[in-house]
């Protein structure tokens, strides 16, 4: 990198973890002539050439000699990688880190089966329905404006309504909640 001082070069591992959805390989990885050499922990060994840099949306890899198109976005945790219908989100990460990671503990998404959320910030114009109705699938149940558009929420399913928690003209943010189903 120009402009760095002589002895302040960045010192990159050569011992990586990657993990992609529940599965993981360790690898170890190093530069020869330009190529990255990845050997994983089975004797798979691969050479990968490619300009690709962080930013890119997509990126051109030859491993082993064989060209590769790869569409890869940044996402919260790693890399989302989808190549021929495959839709992975990847982290390359250091041994110890990988160790420390497999005590996070994993969160689980609120159950939300039994409300209506407002899907984005906006204004309630209309609500179509009462506490006590029984809605069935498709059934409007209310209307949110939003940059200037009026967006008509429907029922995913028979239900009750529980409780209609929004009422005209509140302005709701992302998933504040407008009524609740039995």
């Amino acid at each position: 990198m120009s402009g760095a001082l002589a002895n302040h070069a960045r010192a990159v591992g050569t011992s990586f973890v990657a993990t992609g959805g529940k599965y993981y390989w360790p690898v170890g990885a190093s530069l020869e002539a330009g190529d990255m050499a990845l050997n994983f922990d089975d004797d798979v060994a691969f050479t990968v050439q490619s300009d690709w840099t962080p930013g890119d949306q997509h990126g051109r890899f030859f491993i082993n000699g064989q060209s590769y198109g790869v569409k890869i976005a940044k996402s919260s945790t790693g890399w989302r990688l989808r190549f021929r219908g495959i839709d992975l989100v990847h982290q390359v990460m250091t041994p110890r880190v990988f160790e420390l990671s497999q005590f996070m503990p994993v969160k689980k998404a609120a159950d939300t089966s039994k409300q209506l959320l407002c899907p984005m910030p906006g204004v309630i114009t209309q609500v179509l329905v009462k506490d006590g109705d029984t809605v069935e699938a498709g059934q409007s149940l209310a209307t949110v404006e939003a940059m200037k558009m009026e967006n008509v929420l429907k029922a995913e399913r028979r239900a009750v309504v529980k409780a209609v928690k929004a009422s005209v003209g509140q302005s709701l943010a992302v998933d504040e909640v407008i009524m609740e189903f039995e």
